[in-house]
């Protein structure tokens, strides 16, 4: 087995584990102090990415046909971490009522751009 199917197969599997521990967490811990929220953001963190790798491998590889542009595992698992970074800020902002549209977008602008110059790079 490759290492990309390796890494998709364990984010399939790792996926619904996470989000288990996501809704047992929020269940049972009461929401005080600063260790339950990144805890909390730690397991969202671990949730997303493993729920949008195999989104975004899926839609690289059937949507994206180019040549200068071939969906591989790792550019997968960097936009599902990009996408869960923007999620998770968005989230933290929100928590600290300090989030309006703006911010949104702002945060979103800065992942794509992210996704750019490392698409750039190549």
């Amino acid at each position: 087995m490759t290492t990309g199917r390796l890494v998709l197969v364990s984010s399939i599997v790792i996926a619904p584990l996470a989000w288990v521990a996501v809704a047992l967490f929020t269940r049972f811990v009461a929401p005080t102090g600063l260790g339950a929220f990144v805890i909390l953001f730690s397991l969202l963190g671990v949730a997303l990415t493993c729920t949008f790798t195999p989104v975004a491998y899926g839609i690289g590889l059937r949507l994206i046909t180019s040549h200068l542009y071939r969906s591989t595992v790792r550019h997968a698992l960097r936009q599902a971490f990009l996408l869960s970074l923007v999620i998770i800020l968005n989230l933290i902002l929100r928590y600290f009522h300090s989030w309006n549209i703006f911010m949104g977008l702002i945060i979103l602008l800065a992942g794509v751009i992210v996704e750019v110059l490392f698409l750039a790079r190549k």
